[in-house]
């Protein structure tokens, strides 16, 4: 089964690896220069005050990518299956992503929280539009 809509998901699980990688490529040489210990009783909060704020916004958008987007995945995947992945389901699953990138990018750059909120916000609203046209699709 070929849908439109599986390309956005791709897109996305790909954005994810590359914010994966740039928080490793922070990260790594910023425990170095911390002369952070690889201690296992070390606690997230502890890595933390440990790393300076722009090294962790990287870590933080990751982890964010793990979230709301899994809803965005089960709900693309449903309208790929339900034959509904083009039109505007597609173009509301690239905003969502374009969305996700863009956020991504100030959290991890400048972090302007009213920036990120808004870009949040919009893709959320771009997500929720999905999925009620999904349960429409479904009725």
């Amino acid at each position: 089964m070929q849908s439109p809509i599986l390309q956005p998901v791709a897109a996305l699980v790909l954005w994810s690896f590359v914010m994966w990688a740039w928080l490793y490529a922070t990260r790594i040489p910023a425990m170095r220069q911390a002369k952070v210990p690889m201690d296992p009783a070390m606690t997230k909060d502890d890595l933390n005050q440990a790393l300076p704020p722009q090294v962790r916004w990287k870590a933080d958008n990751y982890n964010h990518l793990m979230e709301q987007p899994t809803l965005f995945y089960a709900t693309a995947l449903a309208l790929a299956v339900a034959g509904a992945g083009d039109g505007l389901n597609l173009w509301l699953a690239w905003a969502y992503v374009g969305l996700r990138v863009a956020h991504s990018l100030v959290q991890a750059t400048t972090n302007i929280i009213k920036v990120r909120w808004a870009l949040f916000m919009l893709g959320s609203l771009a997500l929720l539009a999905m999925a009620a046209r999904l349960a429409v699709s479904l009725a």
